[in-house]
């Protein structure tokens, strides 16, 4: 990873990033694309906290940080966007599996964002029996309702009732009910971060509709546990047809990160 300074942009360059594979995969749910001169453009934010950035030609690994300043990207960007880690040895060593090997090779700008864990477990929630589009459409919804994307402490006493009109049907009780544990403390977000991987799962799964993956999610997005591997119906088919007897060795402590290249290969495979 280099950048520079340019104006009021940050020029970066990261070979291995890709806008559509990292922003677009289902990991965070507050990004758009939208029409400009570049090859490719997204707005999001993290937290509260706004982004426009653009490749600027396909697989160049050359991208524009609109209007930030040097503090803001090494305080906030670098961290976002994993560009800390070497995502090109970290693909080295998956590349010693022949099925990684070619998860690799068509996901190759895919990259871990690391996220807020308060807005990712409330996203998460969001997400379960859900489609991308209405989960965008839900967190608008709730943004607009708060003036922004609220942490638990501005939900503090929220009901399902109050939450009707995100339209989020069964999933607005689930919201209230953790906010109602994290404004308790009964769910400590920074004592979970620090739990062996099975008890941090099972404390999160004390949220009313939280489930294995919904848990194993949070902890991989929100909590930067790479080690976590959420399973759905995509990748227990992976499970199935390519690692009944486990996922291999070169995987170890990042198999979140290996599993984000195989749910995108195996969505899109066409065989």
């Amino acid at each position: 990873m280099d950048y520079k300074v340019s104006g009021s942009d940050i020029i970066l360059h990261e070979r291995e990033l890709s806008l559509d594979d990292t922003l677009d995969c289902g990991q965070a749910f507050r990004w758009e694309s939208i029409p400009s001169d570049y090859f490719r453009t997204y707005k999001g934010f993290f937290k509260n906290i706004p982004l426009m950035i653009s490749e600027k030609e396909y697989g160049k690994g050359e991208f524009i940080l609109h209007n930030v300043s040097e503090e803001d990207f090494l305080g906030v960007w670098l961290d976002y966007f994993d560009l800390s880690t070497d995502y090109g040895e970290l693909k080295r060593r998956f590349c010693e599996d022949e099925t990684l090997k070619k998860a690799c090779e068509y996901g190759a700008g895919i990259r871990l964002l690391r996220q807020d864990a308060e807005e990712c477990l409330i996203s998460f929630i969001l997400s379960q029996n859900n489609n991308i589009p209405r989960i965008k459409g839900i967190i608008g919804r709730l943004c607009e309702m708060y003036g922004g994307f609220p942490d638990f402490s501005a939900m503090k006493g929220v009901t399902p009732e109050e939450l009707a009109p995100l339209r989020a049907g069964f999933r607005a009780k689930y919201i209230a009910d953790c906010s109602e544990r994290v404004n308790s403390g009964s769910l400590d977000i920074e004592r979970v971060k620090g739990l062996p991987l099975d008890k941090a799962a099972g404390e999160l799964m004390t949220v009313k509709g939280i489930g294995p993956k919904v848990a194993m999610c949070v902890l991989l997005f929100g909590m930067y546990r790479t080690d976590a591997y959420p399973v759905d119906v995509w990748i227990k088919r992976v499970n199935e047809q390519y690692y009944p007897n486990g996922l291999p060795l070169c995987v170890k402590g990042n198999e979140g990160i290996a599993q984000q290249y195989l749910f995108h290969y195996i969505r899109n495979l066409k065989t």
